[in-house]
């Protein structure tokens, strides 16, 4: 009788996109050539306490699949220089840089800071990347296909990744008719629901790209959410290739 039993599993199984399809469409989505916008970062404590900071975020994608971002905090005071650069791969691991400007220094972020806090945000630096999905086991979950979206685990494919990014497994939800992320939730090495993302909105460009504008963390563990707020998006500007570059961090 098992045969029998797992027949519809598997004939189910077999109708489903490959999962590392979807995952790749969704990303190639979001390269949208090159972008400019203004990016407040709220941070909520526990307590109700607000903190905001405000950032510029110049991006430029190119054919392999590369896109290279400029960040730079313009406040409050105490942030204010301290700018990142981004080489977001497809195929490899990403290479990340931040200057400092009370150090006056420049150094590279490490693989085993990917899953640290983002500017002490519930974000964390990994989620400022599209993760090469070679790290990961990517499978679909039951109920997957179903209610126009699709379920899909990603597991990092060795205990060295996991520690890199910080989770034992993140379950994303992607929008079957656009290929649009709608959340991510994120468990810790205990299997506990650690961290939610989730896409509130995104910013219609050209060709059916698009890009994140409005995005909020939450952190289960401690009470404390992010928000991530894009303003004054312009698509098509003007970034040459010299702009995204260590040395031109400290200007």
């Amino acid at each position: 009788m098992l045969p029998l039993l797992t027949l519809p599993l598997l004939q189910m199984s077999a109708q489903l996109p490959d999962a590392k399809q979807i995952m790749d469409k969704s990303r190639d989505l979001t390269l949208t050539g090159s972008l400019r916008a203004d990016i407040e970062l709220t941070i909520t404590e526990k307590n109700g306490a607000i903190r905001s900071r405000k950032v510029s975020m110049t991006s430029k994608s190119y054919p392999d699949g590369l896109e290279k971002r400029m960040i730079k905090f313009l406040e409050p005071a105490d942030v204010r220089g301290t700018a990142m650069l981004i080489f977001d791969n497809k195929e490899s691991g990403d290479e990340m840089w931040i200057y400092l400007p009370a150090l006056k220094r420049t150094r590279r972020i490490v693989s085993s800071e990917k899953g640290k806090s983002f500017m002490s945000s519930e974000f964390t630096n990994a989620d400022m990347t599209s993760s090469p999905l070679s790290d990961f086991r990517i499978r679909h979950l039951p109920g997957s296909g179903e209610n126009n979206q699709w379920i899909i685990e990603s597991t990092p494919v060795s205990d060295e990744k996991a520690d890199e990014y910080g989770y034992s497994r993140k379950i994303s939800y992607v929008r079957t008719s656009d290929y649009q992320f709608t959340k991510m939730e994120f468990y810790n090495f205990d299997n506990e629901h650690s961290r939610t993302i989730e896409i509130k909105s995104v910013y219609p460009l050209p060709g059916g790209k698009y890009t994140y504008e409005h995005m909020t963390a939450t952190n289960h563990r401690n009470n404390r959410k992010s928000e991530i707020l894009y303003t004054s998006i312009s698509a098509g500007v003007t970034a040459e290739d010299s702009f995204f570059t260590v040395q031109n961090l400290e200007r």
